[in-house]
């Protein structure tokens, strides 16, 4: 993540280690909880959770006015403890993910896309992470 502007989100999620790593990573887990808004949603999801394996999530506005596909390859895979791949447009992402007593810190660094403020991305990236939260929190 060298000379690009890098962005890092994170949240406690109340829940183990081994539950949060599934819903992260499971694609019938994706599908409920990988959205920024009320007004979107993932109708699909790819995981091939292996260093050079893809994964890919369909995300969509729930009118149907528009949408785009969420993919990259892994980079390297510590079990139920990180994840870093490189997207489409070759932007990084570690995912930490961090036991403490009962709950799991999630931290995402990712590097900034061009086209909307950091500001915008760090807000929407964080809203996915809130909405991973509730998700997990009450299943």
């Amino acid at each position: 993540m060298k000379n690009k502007k890098t962005i890092t989100v994170e949240i406690l999620v109340k829940a183990s280690i081994e539950k949060v790593w599934e819903f992260w990573t499971k694609p019938e887990h994706i599908t409920k909880w990988n959205a920024a808004s009320e007004d979107w949603h993932t109708t699909g999801a790819e995981n091939d959770l292996r260093i050079g394996g893809k994964f890919l999530s369909r995300m969509e506005a729930k009118d149907g006015s528009f949408g785009f596909d969420f993919e990259g390859i892994y980079n390297s895979i510590l079990p139920n403890e990180e994840i870093s791949y490189t997207l489409s447009d070759d932007r990084k992402v570690i995912i930490i993910f961090l036991q403490t007593e009962n709950k799991v810190k999630i931290t995402q660094t990712f590097e900034a896309e061009n086209i909307n403020s950091i500001q915008l991305q760090k807000l929407g990236w964080q809203a996915i992470l809130n909405n991973f939260k509730m998700y997990v929190e009450k299943n």
